[in-house]
């Protein structure tokens, strides 16, 4: 595509401002125009962002936004967000239109696919959305559109709390930014963070949570194809998202999703296999990878139980000799846990059993964990809380708010004290340079 032809054919366009104004100044045009300035002028933040879609910004590349995108011979309505230009070297590299939804607002399939088609018309690589709807990655779109239309344009999504975090996270971490480019971005931190703005997190289960939870405590049958299985499974989805990026908030430093490589590069795979699990096991579990933490962080939610429990696990230290003496291993560490609530389960090798005993305990017995068969020592540690939220269980609310504070409890009490084994470096043996009848000594 030449330089300017894509914009040559567009019937109106406006650059994207970080402070609209008249009619762009209402919250969907409003934000996304300052989310779009932003990207425009702050290189970390775009760098970052693109990052996610794998999209690289060299030294030679710029980055031009547009907003109220309008083509030639189409409908009223079909009016993009925005439009992203990557240009390298003065030349068009890359485009994305941008369909932005604010606060309650969902996204819409009819829309999405006439924008594919037009971005497949026009030749855009791609149709990128935002709203307040949750994905584990960019290309999970939270939006079922035909398959044909994804065929030479990609289908990307972003959260708003994804946008926000990314910014968070450049200023946190970004040394060499400049002063101007910093305050452009906390000032865009600042208006994503104002109730105003319409930027949520993920705050509520769909609403069949509180009679799927029902039915589990009844003992009746979770079916796959139900309609109520595939929202919960999709919130919980949305979910985990939404607590990866609150804790790379809390924590400064990256928490992602950890996922299956074919779950990855196959949405509707992820979604039928987790329904298939979630039937079986009337439970939701996910695991998250933070960064430099000694282990993942394995989440489970229990219908049957009604709990909520987090554990990570550590391999036993190899060089201890005895059950006792890696368990103290462990529990030095724990030193400063409040114990309240810890157990520790052991994993043994060949078919043995795990055991499971308090941390509170372990402190007076560090025994109590050993197998029938003295001889045998522990490979692995596993650190579990588990927490009964009883009633607050099955509310859409209470049981989201209940698990983020699960989470980030467990984490700060017992995860970021957790350290990883590390067998010692090998020595040199200084007496195999030896004759064996050195007399050299004499």
């Amino acid at each position: 595509m030449a330089t300017n032809e894509l914009l040559d054919l567009l019937s109106e366009k406006t650059l994207a401002r970080l402070f609209p104004v008249g009619k762009d100044a209402n919250h969907e045009r409003g934000i996304t125009s300052i989310f779009l300035a932003t990207l425009s002028v702050v290189n970390v933040y775009a760098s970052s962002v693109l990052h996610s879609i794998e999209r690289k910004i060299g030294v030679r590349s710029r980055i031009e936004c547009h907003t109220e995108i309008i083509f030639p011979n189409t409908e009223g309505s079909d009016r993009p967000d925005g439009l992203i230009i990557l240009r390298k070297s003065g030349k068009i590299i890359w485009t994305a239109l941008i369909e932005a939804k604010i606060g309650n607002s969902e996204l819409n399939e009819d829309q999405i696919s006439r924008y594919l088609e037009i971005a497949r018309e026009h030749k855009i690589n791609a149709v990128i959305t935002i709203s307040n709807q949750f994905a584990a990655l960019p290309t999970h779109h939270p939006v079922k559109v035909n398959k044909k239309l994804t065929r030479s344009v990609d289908l990307l999504h972003w959260s708003w709390t994804f946008l926000r975090t990314q910014a968070d996270y450049q200023l946190r971490v970004e040394e060499d930014i400049d002063m101007e480019q910093a305050y452009i971005l906390q000032e865009m931190v600042r208006y994503f963070d104002d109730k105003s703005s319409g930027v949520k997190t993920f705050d509520r289960m769909n609403k069949e949570w509180k009679n799927v939870c029902l039915k589990v405590k009844n003992q009746e049958r979770l079916l796959k194809s139900s309609d109520e299985v595939e929202n919960t499974v999709s919130a919980w989805h949305q979910q985990q998202r939404d607590i990866s990026l609150m804790m790379t908030t809390k924590l400064g430093s990256p928490v992602v999703i950890k996922l299956k490589q074919d779950h990855k590069s196959n949405p509707e795979k992820r979604l039928k296999d987790d329904i298939a699990a979630f039937c079986d096991n009337e439970s939701l579990i996910c695991q998250f990878d933070i960064s430099n933490a000694s282990s993942l962080l394995t989440v489970e939610a229990s219908l049957t139980n009604r709990t909520i429990s987090c554990s990570m696990e550590l391999q036993a230290p190899s060089d201890r000799k005895t059950t006792k003496a890696r368990v103290n291993w462990l529990i030095r560490q724990l030193i400063k846990a409040d114990q309240n609530g810890i157990r520790i389960g052991a994993k043994w090798p060949r078919s043995s059993k795990n055991t499971w005993a308090t941390l509170e305990e372990l402190r007076d017995n560090p025994n109590l964990l050993q197998t029938k068969n003295t001889k045998l020592t522990p490979h692995r540690f596993i650190i579990q809380t588990v927490i009964d939220h009883a009633g607050k269980f099955s509310g859409q609310r209470t049981f989201v708010e209940g698990l983020e504070k699960t989470v980030t409890d467990y984490y700060h009490n017992i995860g970021e004290n957790l350290t990883a084994w590390v067998p010692n470096p090998p020595k040199i043996d200084v007496n195999l340079d030896k004759e064996p009848n050195d007399n050299s000594g004499n």
